[in-house]
């Protein structure tokens, strides 16, 4: 079944200085159910069309006061008329550019005496075209809604596989290396004890015995025994260091994903920015053509948040690494530390903010006003998807029902701010 696109109830505008006319395409358009709107010359069309927008415009081209092309003219720069149809009306005896007008955007001319049946059938024509055009223009709008629905979802999908990867690999981390690790560390004040022990007896044997016979003290001192008691009792602190400094960074890990604390729940937020800090840590440290890069933490005094928190380490992993890039990309200066600044803080009522700087060369506007769209990245192919600020954004807005902003001074380094409610239900009252 075909629909007709031409509505009874369409507009037609008609300008011309001659009454007659003007009477005759009234009645004709009225008699096949348009309504019709009437203007005697360009300058009262144009203050018509201010306060409101016909489907079509017949429009005369010889007219006084300003003529049917510049009246044309002003109609199509106008980004609220401009796509309105104008259809010239013309007598045949006059001397017509018929181009000019097409270039000034017309899409048809009528001559006079005006043919009844042509006419009809040329409004209704464009009349289709137009109302074609308007369901082409919805259906486009529906169909990049629909494409923006299926990026957002390729976006949750994404998330939801990274964050379940990291917490499979967090799990067979914490399973092969947690046991051996306490094995040791719990070991080792035992041996340190008996070591100690043994050492005390050595310097006992020594005191009464301090002309040992020649074989002893030939091995004594092959063995440089004062060195070896001194430096033992020091490798096993250094073991103890170690071990503490593994057992520390599998609990950043499995606090940094909190695989089984994927809802809402209260959480510390300084424990979370600690533990995605430990993870980062080797890419803080100085290299051989590039300085350690300093961490300055700025913690406010913060309730415990209603949070997810893995998601919520994912956001904050996302920024720092974004910022260890500008520092590293960017370069510093011999006198300039590059320097990352973490700061917490209640913001309006009941609210906390995190914002984290750094001391790069900042990010131009053009590029600053894209961070957050999906796949957009300034890194080489390869080195990144684009998705990174993008999750966080989701993460931050639609997840926690807060904001995340970018601020950024050219030469002065860039600052995120992120800020969420500390109750949810704070959120849907904002």
């Amino acid at each position: 079944m075909s629909v007709d696109l031409v509505s009874q109830e369409n507009t037609v505008l008609v300008v011309d200085d001659t009454p007659t006319n003007l009477q005759v395409l009234f009645d004709l358009l009225s008699e096949q159910g348009y309504r019709v709107a009437i203007a005697k010359n360009g300058e009262t069309a144009l203050q018509r069309l201010q306060s409101y927008l016909p489907d079509l415009i017949l429009l005369d081209v010889m007219m006084p006061g300003i003529d049917g092309f510049e009246t044309c003219q002003h109609i199509k720069a106008n980004p609220i008329t401009c796509n309105i149809p104008v259809m010239f009306m013309t007598a045949l005896s006059d001397s017509v550019d018929k181009v000019k007008g097409l270039n000034l955007g017309a899409v048809d001319y009528i001559t006079k005496p005006i043919q009844h049946e042509e006419v009809l059938a040329r409004i209704r024509v464009h009349l289709q075209l137009r109302n074609a055009s308007s369901v082409l223009e919805q259906r486009t709008d529906e169909l990049n809604q629909a494409l923006e629905h299926l990026k957002q979802s390729q976006l949750h999908l994404v998330q939801g596989e990274k964050m379940s990867a990291l917490g499979q690999l967090v799990a067979g981390i914490a399973h092969e290396i947690n046991n051996p690790v306490n094995f040791i560390h719990g070991n080792l004040m035992h041996v340190k004890e008996y070591t100690q022990d043994l050492l005390d007896f050595v310097q006992l044997y020594q005191q009464h015995y301090p002309n040992p016979v020649a074989e002893i003290q030939t091995r004594a001192e092959a063995l440089d025994l004062a060195f070896l008691q001194d430096d033992l009792v020091k490798m096993l602190d250094s073991m103890k260091v170690g071990s503490d400094r593994i057992r520390q960074l599998v609990l950043s890990l499995r606090n940094f994903s909190r695989l089984d604390e994927a809802d809402l729940k209260p959480a510390n937020i300084h424990d979370g920015i600690d533990s995605t800090l430990m993870i980062l840590q080797h890419r803080l440290k100085a290299r051989p053509n590039f300085p350690a890069i300093q961490v300055i933490k700025d913690y406010g005094q913060l309730p415990e948040v209603e949070c997810c928190p893995s998601q919520l380490n994912q956001v904050v992993m996302n920024i720092l690494s974004n910022a260890i890039d500008a520092l590293e990309e960017s370069g510093i200066s011999d006198h300039q530390q590059p320097t990352i600044t973490i700061r917490t803080s209640i913001s309006r009522a009941n609210w906390i903010t995190i914002g984290i700087a750094d001391n790069g060369v900042g990010i131009p506007e053009p590029i600053r006003s894209k961070l957050f769209d999906p796949f957009f990245t300034t890194k080489p192919a390869g080195k990144g998807t684009g998705l990174g600020l993008s999750i966080s954004h989701q993460i931050v807005t639609e997840k926690h029902g807060g904001t995340i902003e970018c601020h950024s001074t050219s030469g002065q380094g860039t600052e995120f701010a992120v800020q969420i409610p500390v109750r949810q239900a704070m959120a849907q009252v904002a």
